[in-house]
Formats: C-alpha cells, sequence, structure tokens
C-alpha cells in the first residue's frame, strides 16, 4: 500500500510511540485518581506531554488542556468564548469542526457570523477580511491551512487585524502541527487548538487546546476531575478547568513520545521532506492532460497537500481506481469543507486528495504520478 491521506490520519508512526501505548496500558492507573505508582505513573506521563506540547507551540505546560481531537478542542474554545449576540468572523477555508459551532451558535444564540470569502482557487481575500472584523468582533476563528488544497492563511496578519478590533484569535492548526511552525506568540495567536493524529504522528483520541493569557474559556464539560470535588463547579483553574472526565492517558502517553520524535527530528526538517514531495508530485502530473489541480500551488510553505480531478469523474471513483488498481489510498470527496467546495465549484465534482507524511518516499510519489497519469489516458 502507498498511504496518502497523511491530511486525514498519519497511519505510519514512529515506533516509540506505539512503544509508549503499550507499556501505558500495562503501567498507568488514573491520573490525580490516587497515590499509587499506578496513578503517579499517568500524572508525570501526561505532564510530561504537556510540557513537550508546551515546547512546540509556545506555550506553558499549566496552561495545555487535552481532548480528544481538533473537533473537541474548537467546540471548546468557539462555545466558551462567545456569548449571546457577539460577532464573530471566519473563513470560508474553515472545516465543519468550525463552521457547525458557528451556525449553531448563530441559530440558537443569535450570534452574527460572517465569513471572509476565497477565490475560485481558494484564496482568501484579505482586504475583505479586514472590512469583516470590526470594534466589537468577539472572535476571529480560522484554519492555519486548507485541508483541501494545502493553502497556509497569513496568520499573522489575520490575528492584527483580530487584536487591532479586540477580538479573540484562535487558531485551528490541525493541518500544520508538527510540520509548521505553530509558536503561538509568533504568529499572534490567543488560543490554539490541534489533533495529535495527523501531523503531530500520534494515536487518534489525543489533541487539545492552548490557552493564552488573560483567555478565559467557560468549560464545554463539567464532572469528576480527581481535585476539589466538593465544588459545585468544575474547578476554575487550567488544565483541570477544561479536563472533566478522565483523561486518554494511555493516547498522551503515545502523543508524548509523538511529540518528543517531532521535536528531535525538527519541525522544519519535517515539513521541507513533506513539502518536496508535495512539490514533485504536483509537478509531475500538472502537465497531465485532463487533470485539473487546485489551490495555490506556488505558495511557499503551504501544506503537503495536492488535490485533483481526472475529467469530469467524480473524485470518489477516482480514488477507488486507485486504491483499486494500484494500491494508493487517496481521500475523496468534500473533507468536511463545504463552502471551500463552494468557493472552488466543486460542490458535486468533490476532489481527490493527496496528502504527504513523514514517512513517505519519491518513489511513491512517482508511483503515484504515473497512476494519475494512467488513469487519466
Amino acid at each position: 500500500m502507498i498511504y496518502l491521506d497523511n491530511a486525514a490520519t498519519t497511519m505510519q508512526k514512529p515506533p516509540e510511540v506505539v512503544d509508549a501505548v503499550v507499556r501505558a496500558l500495562t503501567t498507568m492507573g488514573n491520573a490525580s485518581r490516587g497515590a499509587s505508582d499506578a496513578s503517579l505513573a499517568a500524572d508525570r506521563s501526561d505532564y510530561a506531554c504537556r510540557q513537550l506540547l508546551g515546547r512546540l507551540f509556545g506555550c506553558p505546560a499549566g496552561r495545555v488542556c487535552f481532548c480528544s481531537n481538533s473537533t473537541e478542542a474548537l467546540n471548546t474554545a468557539i462555545m466558551g468564548l462567545v456569548r449571546p449576540g457577539d460577532h464573530v468572523v471566519a473563513t470560508d477555508l474553515d472545516h465543519n469542526s468550525v463552521l457547525r459551532p458557528l451556525y449553531r451558535l448563530r441559530d440558537e444564540r443569535g450570534v452574527q457570523v460572517d465569513f471572509a470569502p476565497a477565490d475560485g482557487r481558494g484564496r482568501l481575500d484579505y482586504r475583505r477580511f479586514r472590512r469583516l472584523v470590526t470594534p466589537g468582533t468577539r472572535m476571529v476563528v480560522c484554519t492555519h491551512a486548507s485541508n483541501v488544497t494545502g493553502d497556509l492563511v497569513d496568520v499573522p496578519l489575520v490575528a492584527q487585524m483580530a487584536h487591532d478590533a479586540g477580538a479573540i484569535m484562535v487558531l485551528d492548526a490541525s493541518q500544520t502541527a508538527g510540520s509548521h511552525d505553530v509558536n503561538m506568540e509568533r504568529l499572534g495567536v490567543d488560543v490554539l487548538c490541534f489533533t495529535g493524529h495527523k501531523g503531530l504522528m500520534g494515536p487518534q483520541g489525543t489533541g487539545g487546546i492552548c490557552v493564552g493569557p488573560d483567555i478565559l474559556i467557560e468549560p464545554l464539560k463539567v464532572g469528576g476531575s480527581g481535585v476539589q470535588s466538593f465544588l459545585q463547579t468544575q474547578p476554575p483553574e487550567y488544565p483541570t478547568r477544561l479536563e472533566a472526565g478522565t483523561l486518554n492517558s494511555h493516547g498522551i502517553a503515545g502523543l508524548g513520545a509523538a511529540v518528543g520524535f517531532v521535536l528531535r527530528t525538527g519541525v522544519d526538517t519535517i515539513g521541507r521532506h513533506e513539502d518536496q514531495l508535495a512539490r514533485r508530485f504536483a509537478e509531475g502530473v500538472r502537465g497531465i492532460d485532463g487533470v485539473r489541480l487546485y489551490g495555490d500551488l506556488e505558495q511557499p510553505g503551504r501544506s503537503a497537500i495536492v488535490s485533483l480531478n481526472v475529467r469530469d469523474y467524480s473524485s470518489a471513483e477516482v480514488s477507488d481506481a486507485l486504491w483499486n488498481s494500484y494500491g494508493i489510498a487517496t481521500r475523496p470527496g468534500a473533507h468536511c469543507a463545504p463552502r471551500m467546495h463552494h468557493a472552488l465549484g466543486t460542490e458535486r465534482q468533490g476532489v481527490v486528495r493527496f496528502s504527504f507524511g513523514w514517512y513517505n518516499t519519491s518513489k511513491e510519489v512517482d508511483a503515484a504520478v504515473e497512476a494519475v497519469a494512467q488513469l487519466a489516458s
């Protein structure tokens, strides 16, 4: 199998990730639920992972809060910061993990929601974006990179727009954590939401929120915390504030091992390798008759995603043929990003997404180029 669906999840993990999960399953109890060796082992592992994530994202370890994925993290941030009647600005590039919470707030709490538009190539119009962010805007939320095209958002520019208007800047780093610089201070981000199972190469069921100073998020969930049990409310301090219930310490152990691997290998090293593969593939398929590419493929430093269609075939047909005839795993369809597909004009056809990871090779890329050429002919 040639696995080119890393934007959905990285299937190939560093060996130490597997080892860490297996070891956790056989040695760890429940964090913050006792003083036994098993319970303390979970506490220590969880905290070690917070420290590593803090180094990666430029956030104090005590303000790294674990969630099960980016969807939970974004729901927590959006639902916990936006009040009835507030104004929020998002973008056409955003995933349903952003869109659906905002639509719910619009319909149920009277929140005003505007979207910065993308053009037919999926590029944001920053002039129109700036006009939407006005004094009194409560939040600006956007993805760091489109999960459809791989195009990056100019996050420092958007963060400056937000802060000039007194708004909170929330970033969805699902497609960039592990392969791009996602330092909160350098980017100007107040709240960072991430998942563990994509570029960070950790287990599924892991992710979290990094909360900047002076940001108070109302908990999405309340319940057991192992501490301050006589309080009738969720304990107010981070990270417990956003971590009701038993943590996925087994998965977090694997995430810690994965983040350690990323830090040792180097985010820049990983990013360059993935970018080289994506550009090699894009150049290989660019001139094939009947192949249409999407996004700004000349953008520097973009995420390692290349999306295409072959003639007028549905993306599902092409993706199925790639798998059944060539053993190449890709992702067809709408990718939970409906506004982006409206902008690209691909609502009915969808696109076939090729996404590249640390463990992919140039040989695999060349095989994928040849497969697309054969299908197109």
